[in-house]
């Protein structure tokens, strides 16, 4: 028998030893964006509400490219055609305007133009309101009461009244509409960021981070803004139906996008005054705005389920077993 002094190291066995927990790391983390999508598969509205999320992204991607200049061609042949025939070629399926202009390629070119307001608005917003209420929560200070005040005077005006002031003293391009728009919207990323931030400060594994030296820069990087980011992802969803819809009433004003551009809220305007003779002018564009912003609302809702643990469960039960779990009131006489 040999003795454990005699007995050969296992050098080969170390490395692969070493290995493991990298590799246990990457399972767990393709293990959990699986498991999130198959949560989103289970929820039938989530999954509707993403699938038409991305349909609309994608149309506003590739749509403009394969309509070309159908939505700028006028036919007055055509005018104020009735939708739901394909009498005159699939791209009057939807109906004609007043100048004889397919419906269908507009619808489809405005929602290019609508998202490309929406989408940066929002990102500039999320960016700038989160990392800087981050570094407001985590500092505390005259850093978290200054920019606190700057939160409440920017959220004292009505966000809609300060953009038709804004827009109306200068030109109404997309670009103002973006900026007017998403610095409206800083102080709720700001006032959002700011109090997670400040709860995760004195956070365990916060204070440790800080005991070994970490810098501030460092500690809000790695281990606050991975913490804070599903909260206000999910905000950031809810925040771009409300600047979509902001979009659209600035259109319909008639100081948002501005012609021979055209968006949704600004179809909606064009066609009010034929509500009675071609209902489909403005109702279209309607029930594409309205379609996509409850779309975003179920997802966010879903959203925020999914990234907190503590509710979680709740998605991953069958609908009846949730609906057994609930507790029932019982009614005194």
């Amino acid at each position: 028998m040999q003795s454990s002094l005699t007995e050969p190291p296992a050098a080969e066995q170390l490395p692969a030893d070493s290995r493991q927990p990298r590799e246990h790391t990457k399972e767990s983390k393709q293990d959990g964006k699986l498991g999130l999508f198959r949560l989103l598969l289970k929820d039938r509205f989530a999954t509707a509400s993403a699938l038409i999320l991305v349909v609309v992204g994608l149309t506003a991607l590739i749509g403009p490219a394969l309509m070309g200049d159908l939505a700028t061609k006028q036919n007055l042949l055509f005018a104020n055609k009735a939708p739901f025939t394909v009498a005159h070629g699939w791209e009057y399926f939807l109906g004609s305007d007043s100048l004889g202009r397919s419906m269908l390629a507009r619808l489809v070119v405005a929602s290019r133009t609508t998202l490309s307001v929406a989408v940066p608005a929002v990102a500039v917003a999320l960016v700038i309101g989160s990392l800087w209420g981050v570094w407001a929560g985590y500092h505390r200070g005259w850093r978290e009461n200054v920019s606190m005040r700057i939160a409440d005077v920017i959220m004292s005006f009505p966000s809609l009244l300060l953009a038709v002031v804004v827009l109306y003293v200068f030109s109404p391009s997309a670009a103002n509409i973006v900026l007017i728009l998403a610095l409206t919207r800083i102080p709720i990323y700001l006032r959002t960021a700011r109090a997670e931030s400040a709860e995760l400060q004195s956070r365990t594994f916060v204070d440790a981070a800080r005991t070994f030296g970490a810098k501030p820069s460092a500690i809000i990087v790695r281990h606050v803004i991975p913490v804070v980011l599903p909260t206000l992802l999910t905000l950031a969803t809810l925040e771009f139906c409300y600047v979509m819809l902001a979009e659209s009433s600035l259109s319909f004003l008639g100081i948002g996008i501005q012609p021979p551009d055209v968006s949704w809220g600004l179809m909606v305007s064009q066609g009010r005054q034929y509500l009675q003779t071609a209902w489909w002018l403005s109702i279209f564009p309607g029930v594409a705005i309205v379609v996509t912003t409850i779309a975003a609302n179920v997802l966010a809702a879903w959203l925020r389920i999914a990234t907190d643990p503590a509710q979680r469960w709740r998605l991953a039960l069958p609908r009846k077993r949730l609906i057994a779990r609930i507790p029932v009131k019982e009614t005194q006489p």
